[in-house]
């Protein structure tokens, strides 16, 4: 018995091994990307690039698997590379503490990855990712808003034009039709955000906007829903080939 052997057994030698030989890169590990980084890695990927300029504060508690009282303050990248190097000390975790936009996008060259998951907050970094991914020929998966929403029987996984109640992702839907992309996978939820007096009392601002209430069932779920599609695609892709 080894660290994987549950998982071979449930998807074979061959497959895990495809697993084992692919390149993801995971733009964002917050309250999703933790679980998405934590799902891959338990599931056999042993090649991880990871990008993130946050730090660990206190109002991630809450929700994100790498926020503990310990962590507090650490580099998210930092971070989740020890954790997941204490699950499998054989994996290859690359970390870049950067916040990646437009206009750093040329330093990260995307097609030598075999997944692209977006699971960040900022439009214009995940539209970025989306199109940098497509041009390169390389599967993308995109997160859509998980912030107050409570309901994990509501997401869905689609492509974005045919995605629906989702306010993140009327945006990015547009934006990509602006642009003629199409077909691209996203995780989202018809679920409503639900704003209450406290939120909305305490006029807490980003960006110009109210930020969200959240809890872990959601964003947690999204990650794992995310993960999975990664892992299963890689596989199909790679035996079709």
């Amino acid at each position: 018995m080894n660290a994987f052997s549950r998982v071979e057994a449930l998807i074979g030698t061959d497959q895990l091994n495809i697993l084992k030989n692919s390149s993801v890169a995971l733009f964002g590990v917050g309250g999703v990307g933790g679980f998405v980084a934590e799902a891959l890695i338990r599931s056999g990927v042993h090649k991880l690039t990871v990008f993130d300029s946050d730090v660990i504060s206190l109002s991630n508690l809450n929700r994100q698997i790498i926020a503990t009282q310990n962590t507090v303050g650490q580099d998210k990248v930092l971070s989740i590379k020890e954790r997941l190097l204490s699950i499998n000390p054989d994996a290859e975790i690359i970390i870049k503490k950067v916040f990646y936009l437009p206009e750093n996008a040329n330093e990260f060259d995307l097609s030598v990855f075999d997944y692209v998951i977006d699971a960040v907050d900022t439009v214009s970094a995940k539209i970025e990712i989306i199109l940098r991914a497509k041009n390169a020929n390389v599967p993308v998966i995109s997160c859509m808003g998980t912030g107050g929403k409570l309901d994990i029987t509501k997401l869905k996984v689609d492509y974005a034009e045919n995605t629906k109640g989702c306010p993140l992702a009327r945006v990015v839907r547009r934006e990509l039709k602006v642009r003629g992309i199409n077909k691209v996978k996203v995780v989202y939820s018809e679920e409503g955000v639900k704003l209450n007096e406290h939120t909305l009392d305490a006029e807490k601002k980003q960006n110009g906007s109210v930020v969200p209430p959240s809890m872990i069932f959601v964003p947690a779920a999204a990650g794992l829903l995310i993960a999975k599609e990664v892992v299963f695609d890689l596989i199909s892709n790679k035996t079709e080939k």
